[in-house]
């Protein structure tokens, strides 16, 4: 069965039927869709390495900031990469959310970022964790929602049959991107319980975090202005150094506007750092 069919019963009370998912589903992925085909088509071509010239340019920083700017240092031992919502429904053709995002994944070359982030801090023994985003038929019974809550809830983003229950998981909307198994699922990794909005506020991750003798935390992850964000500022709320990882991340483009854009503002003036994906790299390899 493909895992983007919604798998809620008729009786289990959601209100959300396989044809109401689906209706909504096409809605979104068609919203973009002029501006995502050429995003398809690169991603599906293999070519989304990096961030694009173009993408560079258009999202530069302002050659003379007018705010003080701000490091982070890497300290073994204590950093840990942090990676939000690297699942198939924000980051793969076949998600239900590409009709926004894919243009944004596609020049920032978040997918392939993503990865390299994975491959230097596995090399290196540095901490991973992931802080993953699913519903279950429960969470379909909420008494309110914000805006893109219910646009998650509608078009079956994230969605799981339970807790404990893992049938049609494999390959699903809320499964990992096939490439970054083979790093989440190494008996290493630190997979923590879902976040259902977009912060941290209602998971583990600090908890798993504090335990670890953790305090300084490189971000990346989707995406850029809803979990990616709120990841940041409840991070920083509880004390931690954060460094987000711009090009590691991307956001959705609709007529409300560039959700990338918002959040890289708002990176520059939160942050205490804010890195490209190669100084990333770069970094971790020399924290060793």
């Amino acid at each position: 069965m493909n895992d983007h069919d919604h798998h809620h019963h008729t009786n289990c009370g959601c209100d959300v039927t396989p044809e109401r998912v689906d209706m909504a589903r096409r809605r979104l992925m068609t919203r973009s869709a002029g501006a995502a085909a050429a995003a398809v088509a690169a991603v599906a071509g293999g070519t989304a390495a990096a961030a694009t010239d173009e993408a560079r340019a258009y999202y530069a920083d302002p050659k003379s900031p007018g705010l003080p700017q701000i490091d982070m240092d890497i300290d073994p031992g204590r950093t840990a990469l942090v990676v939000t919502d690297p699942q198939i429904d924000f980051l793969s053709e076949d998600g239900v959310t590409w009709g926004v995002v894919g243009e944004s994944v596609t020049e920032q070359g978040t997918v392939d970022n993503i990865e390299r982030l994975f491959i230097a801090a596995k090399a290196v023994g540095m901490p991973v964790f992931i802080s993953p985003h699913y519903y279950y038929p429960h969470d379909h019974k909420w008494n309110f929602e914000g805006t893109l809550e219910a646009t998650m809830h509608s078009i079956g983003m994230f969605d799981r049959l339970g807790p404990l229950n893992l049938e049609n998981f494999e390959g699903s909307g809320a499964d990992w991107m096939p490439q970054y198994k083979k790093y989440i699922e190494d008996g290493e990794t630190i997979v923590c319980s879902p976040h259902k909005v977009y912060s941290p506020a209602q998971n583990d991750l600090n908890l798993q975090l504090r335990k670890r003798g953790i305090d300084k935390v490189i971000l990346a992850g989707m995406s850029a202005n809803l979990c990616t964000q709120a990841h940041l500022y409840d991070l920083l709320e509880l004390g931690y150094e954060v460094a987000v990882v711009r090009d590691a991340t991307a956001g959705a483009k609709v007529p409300e506007g560039d959700g990338y854009l918002a959040a890289l503002i708002n990176f520059r003036m939160v942050a205490n750092g804010l890195w490209w994906t190669e100084d990333a790299v770069e970094r971790i390899g020399k924290s060793a």
